[in-house]
């Protein structure tokens, strides 16, 4: 019989996420690296050479690939003959495990979680608890599963109770551009089907565990109707021309995977979960020698990619900024932005439009009339860093707030990632003003384009506290021009179809 020690338990999970946040897969690099390779638009090859970049800068530096450092999700194996030393639960272990690696003090993770979520949100400040799926198998070993899963992307999964007649390619092809770019494409789709509506949904995240190699499976081609639909629906999602962050391309989805159980004869329960540009998981397996050894990958592996600011961007100063120049930009425009920038998320726009609301005034030093704001929750810096990863969260959270935002506070202009809403960009186009995106994935080489950072109003909500950065060439792309133009509109349906018939090489 195996004796599983306690601390083996908590070492192995602290030190699996702290790998994870700063390493991507091999198979992630070389599949990112072929569609920097194959990409032909200009917009989606330049977004893939900043997530790359910031993928090698964060393996060297290990600092976080995002600044959205994720909740945990733990799939748990435990064999039979497996006995256990030690005085907590093997959850509690897991839970011990993740309260550690997020508050390392050499590369300290974001603390995401909020407890009480339907009422106060309250920030557990550790990113516990995460959330743990346990199986007993035969065997005398444990096999430890570890994600770290953006919200970006988490928010994207889907659910549908079909019927047994319905075509579930067809209604994955449905689903994804209702996902927007807000998960950070180029990425992975898990697929689920069958099983009870839970099971559909589970089967989806376990199936986002997988290796990449959609570029085997084409070479060799499909040997079950499984890996069949996989492939459909690969090219398909591709020929929707969404391309890396949804700015139109050839690859929006590096491999989609499908696991499958039975289900009840009137049912057909589907589930698709995407993975983003910060692919983050990590299988290990303890036999009771010690905690997990884990490798770093040979920096070999990065593709010789080292973005840098197109000829043509724009260099802006944002202390200087006025409406005339805003409305001079078109979409697609890439700027770089230099100056001093608010920054603000959901928790921080409620309470200053509920501010506004009530006529009362803004925390002292805080005055938006004329900024532009930034929606963001950095890492916390370490060193002689002035903040730490920095990269934009998804915009149309904050669509609700938009109005107030232009209309009352006198903001000229914002900065997230992926597409606004069609108010929302109404709104826009009313107040002229213009909204740009940053590039979701690449939060460490957004934030080497800060060189100030103090919060401003609101510290009690930790990454979500009002910030005013200092940024000296942040790199943005025009996506809502002050005319109400989208390049997330315009860019798709520019590259639709495109992808038809594209060669898939095996590695």
């Amino acid at each position: 019989m195996t004796v599983i020690r306690e601390d083996d338990v908590i070492d192995s999970v602290a030190d699996a996420l702290q790998y994870i946040s700063y390493y991507h897969s091999p198979d992630f690099i070389r599949a990112m690296g072929r569609a920097y390779e194959l990409e032909q638009s200009p917009a989606a090859r330049d977004a893939i050479a900043q997530i790359l970049t910031n993928s090698r800068l964060c393996a060297l530096g290990h600092r976080p690939i995002c600044q959205d450092t994720g909740i945990v999700v733990v799939f748990l194996r435990v064999g039979m003959d497996v006995r256990w030393e030690g005085s907590r639960t093997p959850e509690a272990m897991i839970q011990e495990g993740v309260r550690r690696a997020y508050r390392n003090r050499d590369n300290p993770l974001r603390a995401s979680i909020v407890a009480d979520p339907a009422f106060t949100r309250v920030n557990t400040r550790d990113n516990t608890p995460a959330v743990v799926h346990t199986e007993i198998v035969p065997g005398d070993r444990v096999e430890i599963t570890v994600a770290a899963k953006g919200g970006g992307s988490e928010n994207k999964a889907m659910f549908e109770m079909l019927n047994p007649s319905d075509n579930v390619a067809d209604w994955v092809i449905e689903r994804v551009p209702e996902m927007g770019a807000g998960w950070c494409p180029p990425g992975m789709l898990g697929i689920g089907i069958g099983g009870s509506a839970e099971m559909a949904l589970l089967l989806a995240k376990r199936a986002l565990m997988e290796p990449i190699d959609i570029a085997e499976l084409a070479a060799r081609g499909p040997r079950t109707k499984l890996e069949a639909l996989r492939l459909e629906v690969y090219r398909r999602v591709n020929e929707l021309g969404i391309g890396a962050q949804g700015l139109g391309g050839l690859t929006t989805v590096l491999d989609v995977k499908v696991l499958d159980y039975p289900t009840h004869a009137a049912s057909l329960p589907v589930a698709v979960i995407p993975n983003c540009a910060a692919t983050r998981h990590l299988h290990f397996t303890l036999d009771g020698s010690g905690p997990a050894r884990l490798e770093p990958p040979s920096l070999d592996l990065w593709p010789d990619v080292a973005w840098t600011a197109d000829a043509s961007a724009q260099r802006v100063d944002l202390d200087g900024l006025t409406r005339d120049t805003v409305a001079r930009w078109k979409a697609g425009d890439r700027l770089l932005l230099s100056g001093k920038l608010l920054t603000g998320r959901d928790a921080a726009h409620k309470r200053i439009c509920a501010l506004l609301d009530e006529g009362k005034p803004l925390p002292a030093g805080l005055d938006f009339q004329g900024r532009v704001i930034y929606y963001v929750g950095p890492v916390d810096p370490v060193g002689p860093e002035v903040v730490g990863p920095a990269g934009p969260t998804t915009a149309n959270r904050m669509d609700r707030f938009t109005e107030t935002m232009l209309g009352r506070a006198g903001l000229l202009a914002m900065v997230g990632k992926a597409e606004r809403g069609a108010q929302a960009i109404e709104t826009i186009k009313q107040h002229r003003s213009a909204y740009l995106i940053a590039v979701g994935g690449a939060a460490y080489l957004v934030a080497n384009a800060i060189r100030s950072s103090r919060v401003v109003a609101f510290p009690e909500l930790g990454m979500e506290a009002v910030y005013e950065f200092e940024v000296r060439d942040m790199p943005v792309t025009v996506a809502v021009t002050s005319d109400g133009e989208s390049v997330h509109a315009e860019g798709p349906q520019r590259w639709r179809g495109q992808f038809a018939g594209f060669p898939i090489v095996a590695q």
